[in-house]
């Protein structure tokens, strides 16, 4: 085979497995912080705005009292004070509502939206 032939060949394999990988890895979530019962009880502490995506939400209560977090039609174990659980959804840009569907939570404060940039 002459030299431009398998030159030709090499970018067409290194071309095929660039899409190859391009495919095979899913994009890594952002992983953002929040904490249930802090600053008050029935507050949550977490960022205003996040990248629209694969989120990762890590939540902790630190809290007195169970608390949970729901966002995007999903939510975390009810989470028991000093526990701690992840929530991975998928975020459209726009704006997402969270709260704590344990009752009354929400009604006290557990609640708000979040940007979705």
């Amino acid at each position: 085979m002459g030299s431009l032939k398998k030159s030709k060949v090499a970018v067409f394999l290194a071309l095929v497995v660039a899409a190859t990988l391009a495919i095979a890895v899913p994009a890594s979530a952002a992983t953002v912080s929040v904490t249930a019962g802090k600053p008050s009880e029935f507050k949550f502490t977490i960022p205003s705005s996040v990248k629209a995506g694969k989120v990762t939400f890590k939540v902790k209560n630190a809290g007195k009292v169970p608390h949970d977090f729901s966002i995007a039609g999903k939510k975390t174990p009810l989470l028991k004070p000093g526990a701690s659980a992840s929530l991975t959804v998928t975020l459209k840009k726009g704006k997402a509502a969270y709260l704590c569907t344990v009752p009354g939570h929400a009604q006290a404060g557990m609640k708000g939206t979040l940007t979705v940039k």
